[in-house]
């Protein structure tokens, strides 16, 4: 006799009726599983996001938009694609066909995009700040030489901001309205 086996019923085919059965009889053989489908959507997904935030993609994405008239271009240069907590830039640049010296040029943003950011300043200082419910002016005196002016606006996105915000920039000389840039800015979490 073997050890823990009786009278050759170790082998379960050697019971009468045993052949072909086995434990894994009633496990199913599915090829179709959505489970695993789901899953590897998911991994798909996740080696995506890695691989764009390897290569850049989920980091913040500057733009530039321009429009000229009446004598004047103005450029913005911001953040078209940004996250929370980041820094970002915000510069508006004028300039005109002649020397800005001696001219009063206003500055125009919607109020709702500027409630995107934390802000560290604005360089040059505004010789003046207004505003109404919709609209922030600065107001700056023309450099004395050149016809070039250059806002800094030292920012970065708020921390509790979520969407983002569309925005039109304005520019008046001598409060006369001269041209519009509108933006946006999109905020991933």
């Amino acid at each position: 006799m073997g050890r823990g086996y009786h009278d050759g019923m170790a082998d379960s085919s050697a019971r009468p009726g045993a052949e072909g059965r086995s434990t894994l009889d009633d496990v199913r053989t599915t090829t179709s599983r959505p489970g695993l489908w789901v899953r590897r959507a998911a991994v798909a997904l996740l080696v995506v996001l890695v691989v764009g935030a390897a290569v850049g993609l989920l980091g913040v994405h500057s733009t530039t938009a321009s429009a000229t008239a009446n004598g004047y271009t103005l450029t913005v240069t911001y953040a078209r694609i940004a996250r929370s907590g980041w820094d970002v830039p915000l510069r508006i640049e004028v300039v005109g066909a002649e020397p800005l010296a001696g001219k009063q040029i206003t500055v125009g943003i919607d109020r709702e995009y500027l409630s995107l950011f934390e802000t560290q300043g604005v360089w040059p200082d505004p010789a003046d700040e207004s505003g109404d419910l919709d609209t922030v002016h600065w107001e700056f005196d023309g450099p004395d030489d050149g016809n070039d002016l250059t806002v800094d606006y030292d920012a970065y996105i708020q921390p509790s901001a979520q969407i983002g915000a569309d925005a039109t920039i304005d520019l008046q000389v001598d409060d006369v309205d001269i041209v519009s840039v509108p933006i946006s800015t999109l905020l991933f979490p």
